[in-house]
Order: C-alpha cells, then sequence, then structure tokens
C-alpha cells in the first residue's frame, strides 16, 4: 500500500503563453539579462527547491529558451483558453495521481514571493480534503475597492471563499468604514488545485457568473467546488502586463540586485 505522501505528491506548473495583445512574446521579455519566464522558474525553484515544476509552453520560440538551460517543459495546445486548462493538459499527460495537488504559479509573476511560496504549498498540503485554495491579502487603500481591476473576494468562517467580484464585496449597506483594512480581501492569483477537481474544472463550460465577471474560479464555485483561502499580510508585486511594468520590474531589479530581491 502506498504511504499518504505518495498518494498525494506535489507539483508545481508555470503556464507560459506566447501571444499577448499588450506584450507579444512577453515570457522572453528581457528582465535584467534573464527572459522573464526563466526568472519566475528561478523564484519558484529557490522556493521550493525539492518539488517537480514543469513551464506548460505553446510555442518553440519558449521552449528553446527553457531547453538551453535544461529547464522541465511541456508543449501544451496553443488553442487554450486559460491557463488553467494548460495546467489540467500537463497534469494528464504526466499521469498524475487524481489526489495529487498542482499549483499554479502565473508564468507573468517574476517577483512572486519565496516566502508566499513557501506558505502556500504547506498550505495546501494541510488542508483536510481538499480541492482547491488560493491566496487573499488585505485591502488597505479605500480607491482599490471600487477599482474593477482589482478582485475581492469574501469567505466563511472556515476560510473558504463564497464568492469573488470585481464590484466592492460586502457592500456596506450603512456606510463604509473608515478603516477599510479588515473589511476587505484582495485575491492573489496564485492557485493550488486537488487534481481530480482542476481535470473536472477544465472539463465544463464557463458559467454564467465567469462569463459576466471574466472570473475562472466562479466556475469551481458553481461546480461546488470547495475554495480554501491562506490570508497573506501584504500585498504580493504586480505581475507583468504592459511596458510600463517591464519598466517597473527592471528598476527594482537594478536598484536592489538581480538575485537579491526576496522581498517578503
Amino acid at each position: 500500500m502506498m504511504s499518504p505522501s505518495e498518494r498525494r505528491a506535489l507539483r508545481i506548473v508555470i503556464p507560459s503563453r506566447f501571444g499577448s495583445t499588450r506584450l507579444p512574446g512577453k515570457p522572453l521579455i528581457d528582465l535584467g539579462g534573464e527572459p522573464m519566464i526563466v526568472r519566475v522558474y528561478s523564484r519558484v525553484r529557490r522556493a521550493l527547491p525539492e518539488t517537480e515544476v514543469v513551464v506548460a509552453v505553446d510555442d518553440e520560440r519558449i521552449a528553446d529558451e527553457l531547453r538551453r538551460r535544461q529547464i522541465a517543459f511541456a508543449m501544451t495546445d496553443s488553442g487554450h483558453q486559460s491557463g488553467t486548462d494548460r495546467v489540467a493538459e500537463v497534469a494528464r499527460a504526466s499521469g498524475w495521481l487524481p489526489d495529487d495537488i498542482v499549483i499554479n504559479v502565473q508564468g507573468d509573476e517574476p517577483l512572486v514571493p519565496v516566502a508566499l511560496l513557501q506558505e502556500f504549498a504547506v498550505f495546501c498540503e494541510s488542508v483536510p480534503r481538499f480541492e482547491m485554495a488560493t491566496v487573499a491579502c488585505p485591502v488597505r487603500d479605500a480607491i482599490q475597492i471600487d477599482d474593477p481591476n482589482i478582485v475581492k473576494l469574501v469567505v466563511d468562517r472556515e476560510g473558504r471563499a463564497l464568492y469573488f467580484s470585481r464590484a466592492p464585496i460586502p457592500l456596506c449597506r450603512d456606510g463604509r468604514p473608515a478603516a477599510v483594512e479588515g473589511v476587505f480581501r484582495r485575491h492573489v492569483g496564485i492557485y493550488g488545485y486537488q487534481n481530480a477537481a482542476l481535470q473536472r474544472l477544465a472539463t465544463n463550460e464557463p458559467c454564467e457568473l465567469e462569463s459576466l465577471e471574466k472570473l475562472e474560479q466562479l466556475r469551481a464555485l458553481w461546480l461546488g467546488l470547495q475554495i480554501h483561502v491562506m490570508h497573506w499580510p501584504e500585498t504580493p508585486p504586480h505581475g507583468v502586463d504592459t511596458p510600463e511594468d517591464v519598466e517597473r520590474i527592471l528598476t527594482m531589479l537594478k536598484r536592489q540586485g538581480h538575485e537579491s530581491i526576496e522581498l517578503y
């Protein structure tokens, strides 16, 4: 009989798509002498050196850079609509077991905190009857509450997600409190999945709520999956979506040193 640890292995997949409307070839953008996807992989590997890490790619140009550095990758369908679909394909093709835990780290987060990845891995492994997990941090700036680009969430008493929205939630009927910290939570886009739940999510069509809010995690709630939410005390650095983001990260790298940025 297999031991519990053998039945529930931890894996990490970094989805990396070449095409981007605002930043074509985004994974290969040079950040201080290294392509962005290599910097993401390096931070994940530094955080969890004993864990299997696979980069899920859709283009030979990314594969060539990874192959040259002997970084494990898997070629996936270029037609996938989301990183989740790409991660699910890797899990299927690799023959990972239904109870294995698969963590999805976005390929455009070159400054993802090492400590956050470490704590999230422990969190996923510690949840009984684990299906899915993600991360939230406090909202400290009231202007973020009404920003549709900042996803908010509410949780139940066990720390499981009740809902995610681009709208201000919870709605404060009697007026918004002066101090918003402790009332509002901001979603951080790192996910952990039980492989069986990941496959269920990837094989179901988007639900109406997901289509309205453009939030894939609402499909998981609609399917009845439990999403456990880990609290993180700080807002992690923003990922790379625009040329301005590239300049911001280059400035941070130059100021603090390429490999010395731990942040928290």
